[in-house]
């Protein structure tokens, strides 16, 4: 996605350390090393300037973003859970079962994350994006009313449709929070990577399926 060279001080530990035991002295302390922008040497740091680094902490925008996450995560539950009385298409139910499960634990992610910063699932002072269906690739109530009435080979369509739909909006989403500042913290920087990671790799193959069915 292009993500703009982010500066940033990394720790990197030496090779080579020794263990310390009750008969040996302590090991030396491992060097800090600064990575330079592209182009650019690296740098060592005093103990003094190592002392300084602190990890990036978790902003507002990091607390959104999960927010409107789980009720992304939530809605396409939701669709998944339409997936086994309406098709017997065995490939869209594999998927469909796979991404429920991959959804649900990442939900639990989600939440976890805000409670392990305090933080609460909803915050009334901040209206977010309303009923949801703002924030990209939501579905609207008619395209969720119109994917829970169709079968056979129609829900297949619509399905893999509206699910690339979602994903793609779960990447924007991904690509605002970095825009908006977000993102740094280590954990929700590893998990809006995977988001990435695992829902592009789900839109090429619903995409491969798509254009299977309309052959």
């Amino acid at each position: 996605m292009g993500r703009s060279w982010r500066l940033g001080t990394v720790v990197v530990l030496a090779l080579g350390m020794t263990a310390c035991t009750a008969d040996t002295d302590p090991a030396p302390t491992d060097p800090v090393v600064q990575l330079g922008a592209p182009g650019q040497p690296n740098r060592t740091l005093s103990p003094e300037e190592a002392e300084q680094i602190e990890a990036p902490k978790f902003v507002e925008e990091d607390v959104l973003f999960m927010r409107d996450m789980i009720e992304h995560h939530s809605q396409a539950i939701v669709m998944t859970g339409f997936v086994d009385e309406r098709t017997d298409d065995r490939d869209i139910r594999l998927l469909a079962e796979r991404m429920a499960i991959s959804q649900e634990d990442e939900l639990d992610q989600m939440v976890q994350w805000l409670q392990d910063r305090v933080q609460p699932l909803r915050d009334g002072d901040h209206d977010g994006h309303g009923d949801g269906h703002e924030m990209p690739g939501m579905l609207t109530e008619e395209q969720l009313a119109r994917l829970e009435a169709a079968d056979g080979s129609t829900f297949d369509r619509l399905f893999l449709e509206y699910m690339i739909q979602h994903h793609q909006g779960a990447l924007q989403m991904v690509d605002e929070l970095y825009a908006a500042g977000g993102g740094q913290e280590s954990a929700i920087d590893q998990f809006a990577r995977h988001v990435e990671s695992d829902q592009g790799i789900e839109i090429a193959r619903m995409q491969e399926m798509l254009a299977e069915r309309a052959s």
